[in-house]
């Protein structure tokens, strides 16, 4: 009888053990697959951000390109050919703005992003040089502000 007792409490000791051993690889795993997915998840979000960042510095940039032309003399064909590009490029900036909208939980990023985009759209409306160099001013600043910010929601501060 106590042989029979001994072998019972050895086969309920080992399904125990089995049993919290299987429950913690379970749990191991779970761990791991999270940190997997929210280090992706980390990593799309800053080529996302970086790749809308680059967009507005190269969509500004035909933008003051484009204002010089008008008003300093560009040849009609000149005005033109960089009104084709800012075209081109403020679509290259509105898609990767849309990568930013699909991939950040934050608001506030968000609406920081469509606003500098907005802002940029301006600057090759300035009127006249004082207006052209603040606009180029303020969305030079607005760039670096969110990068900084879109920095901070990826914990790199």
């Amino acid at each position: 009888m106590e042989a029979v007792a001994a072998s019972v409490i050895a086969v309920l000791g080992t399904l125990l053990g089995a049993g919290l051993t299987h429950r913690f690889q379970v749990r191991a795993v779970e761990r791991t697959e999270r940190f997997t997915r929210d280090e992706r998840l980390r990593q799309e979000r800053m080529d996302a951000y970086g790749s809308y960042a680059g967009a507005l510095v190269n969509y500004r940039r035909a933008l003051v390109h484009r204002w010089f032309r008008e008003h300093e003399g560009g040849s009609p064909e000149e005005v033109t050919e960089n009104r084709m590009a800012g075209y081109e490029l403020r679509s290259v900036a509105q898609e990767a703005l849309f990568r930013v909208q699909m991939l950040s939980p934050d608001e506030t990023l968000v609406q920081r992003a469509w606003e500098v985009l907005l802002q940029i759209d301006r600057v090759h409306k300035a009127a006249d040089p004082e207006d052209f160099d603040r606009c180029r001013d303020i969305t030079r600043e607005l760039i670096k502000d969110f990068v900084t910010t879109a920095k901070g929601t990826l914990g790199l501060t």
